[in-house]
């Protein structure tokens, strides 16, 4: 029987200590390859490397930061602010992995950041409720390019053993986005007005920009045509500086862009892919309903609270997302190598998945800290300790699974986690417009502890994932009416 294209990319991955995955190729333009031998020219010095996916996720934390514009200066009217901007942050995947398949990573970037420079300009000057509205929408469009993209650029940069650390650099800036965000908006608003949080990020914005026409370089690449056994002078040549900023380098016209739409949304089917959905999505919906929480509860009567100090609590679950950066991501490669060579060498995506004992147990305990010091009015370091808590268990949770779902479809990476990102905005989207609703429902002390019994609902689906899921993606892949998507889309970066 004909293997498909996955087949032959598992069995790849099978392979003993220390062997590289991807395989290495002696071609002077991979961006994957830091040296080919000590007399060779380089292709992309660690420092270019590193340049590009800070540059990148540097405007992560930015499009987080983004949907807490206006929530600490216009509370009554911030449900629709908050919503329509993560909705559309969700869905923009949609629109922005696709084009970068097209045209590339480079040009998207580039565009993405100029659109949310000039929405947040937008946002600054409007003076009507609908065009308020509008430019936050558009805004969380932008956004949506540092998100779902992300995780391709670093597969593409990155070989599997050194992608836990990088992938928490990206889950680091999104949780920075969703932690600091807010104090910053608080303080800015407290001190120089609304405007100035979008002036802020309009700022910050296009001066990213402006590096990242220097710095974000074309990391898409053929891996098609590539092989180890090619010799260097098979080749093209090193490309120059000005060849790898070019907007047209990864630009590929054999590449369908409502093909890759309709196979990114027939992935959804695959249970790796929607349970990762799901769990990211919880941990991020309920960051929200904490931050929602705090700002009912601390500027009540009971507190009385200023703007900036109901800011500064979020600095508590900047705090954990500090921690679970320094603790999270070199600890799941090297759990991970760590299985593999008790394995004979034989690497599995599930390798990753036992790491998140220490944060499923944190987590969601800290969410339900944070509830019932809120529910009860006690005293604030309790509630801010559980903050703390669930921004360790979002920053390190977030970035296993999603670690373990590009290890799983590592060639369709970018599309792969469309899905997820599409799944955890629309959760996030609906808990921001029903958790007061939610609250007032059932009490924020109950509210709050059916949040930790979901949390360790889709927690525990990781037994199963663990022991059955290399089973799972088999099956997937040979049988029922998505059999063979992996194998239909473009699974090669163009070049």
């Amino acid at each position: 029987m004909e293997k498909n294209e996955y087949e032959e990319q598992e069995e790849a991955t099978h392979v003993e200590v220390p062997a590289l995955v991807p395989e290495l190729t002696q071609d002077p333009n991979d961006p994957l390859v830091i040296s080919i031998t000590h007399s060779s020219p380089q292709n992309w010095t660690r420092s270019e490397k590193y340049l590009t996916c800070l540059t990148v996720c540097f405007f992560t934390f930015l499009s987080t930061f983004n949907p807490s514009n206006l929530v600490v200066a216009v509370v009554k009217i911030s449900d629709e602010f908050l919503c329509f901007n993560l909705l559309l942050m969700g869905i923009g995947n949609l629109l922005w992995v696709p084009l970068s398949r097209v045209i590339g990573k480079r040009p998207v970037y580039l565009l993405a950041l100029l659109l949310f420079t000039g929405c947040n300009i937008w946002t600054y000057e409007a003076s009507t409720y609908g065009s308020l509205l509008a430019s936050r929408i558009i805004s969380g469009l932008a956004a949506a390019t540092a998100d779902g993209t992300v995780p391709s650029l670093i597969a593409d940069l990155f070989f599997i053993d050194e992608r836990g650390h990088c992938m928490m650099i990206f889950h680091f800036a999104l949780s920075t986005g969703f932690f600091v965000g807010p104090l910053m908006c608080a303080y800015i608003t407290q001190e120089a007005g609304r405007r100035w949080t979008s002036g802020f990020l309009a700022i910050a914005s296009g001066s990213t920009f402006l590096i990242g026409v220097f710095t974000i370089r074309e990391s898409n690449y053929r891996r098609d045509t590539a092989s180890a056994a090619l010799p260097h002078s098979a080749y093209t040549p090193r490309r120059s500086f000005l060849s790898w900023i070019m907007l047209t380098r990864g630009f590929r016209r054999d590449v369908s862009f409502f093909g890759t739409v309709c196979t990114t949304l027939l992935l959804a089917a695959y249970p790796p892919i929607l349970w990762t959905g799901l769990l990211v999505g919880t941990f991020v919906g309920w960051n929200i309903v904490v931050q929602m929480t705090a700002s009912r509860v601390f500027l009540a009567p009971s507190y009385s609270w200023e703007v900036g100090q109901v800011g500064l609590l979020a600095l508590a679950g900047f705090i954990g997302a500090v921690i679970a950066f320094f603790a999270g991501g070199k600890l799941i490669d090297l759990l991970s190598a760590r299985m593999t060579k008790a394995n004979g060498g034989v690497r599995e995506p599930e390798f990753r998945l036992p790491a998140l004992i220490i944060p499923a147990v944190i987590g969601p305990m800290g969410v339900l800290v944070f509830g019932i010091c809120s529910a009860r009015r006690l005293l604030w370091v309790g509630a801010a300790f559980g903050y703390a808590m669930q921004g360790f268990g979002l920053t390190a949770r977030s970035n296993i699974v999603v670690t373990y779902a590009v290890d799983s479809y590592q060639h369709v990476a970018g599309e792969a986690l469309v899905i997820v990102f599409v799944v955890r905005n629309i959760i996030a989207t609906f808990l921001a417009l029903y958790t007061v609703d939610w609250q007032e429902a059932t009490g924020v002390e109950n509210a709050f502890g059916e949040m930790v019994a979901m949390q360790y609902f889709f927690l525990l689906l990781a037994i199963p994932m663990f022991y059955y899921g290399k089973r799972i993606r088999a099956r997937t892949l040979r049988r029922g009416w998505f059999c063979g998507v992996v194998g239909r889309s473009p699974v090669v970066s163009p070049g």
